[in-house]
């Protein structure tokens, strides 16, 4: 078990984040650990570009007013929580 790198929480599995997607040319740059439930939400908040734009940085994901509401919530669910994410208004209208 690991801590995730964006809530904090310990006694979480991890998956790797690339800060810079793939896609978007990140396939060499930095990652981060971050426990499943906070890569997911990442993903339904916001799109690849988003992310290699504005937010490539666990300090600047952090700062983001969208993902900090997420944050404070998510850091008081036990780590065996299973969590289930719904993809933000504005992401679904950015597709």
């Amino acid at each position: 078990m690991d801590v995730c790198e964006l809530c904090g929480r310990s006694g979480v599995t991890c998956t790797i984040h690339h800060l810079t997607p793939k896609e978007e040319g990140g396939a060499h740059k930095p990652t981060a650990s971050l426990c499943i439930p906070c890569h997911k939400q990442i993903h339904a908040l916001y799109t690849n570009q988003e992310l290699a734009i504005r937010l490539d940085s666990i300090s600047k994901l952090k700062q983001d007013d969208q993902i900090r509401r997420y944050l404070k919530w998510i850091r008081k669910q036990p780590a065996s929580k299973s969590v289930k994410m719904k993809k933000s208004n504005n992401r679904k209208q950015k597709k």
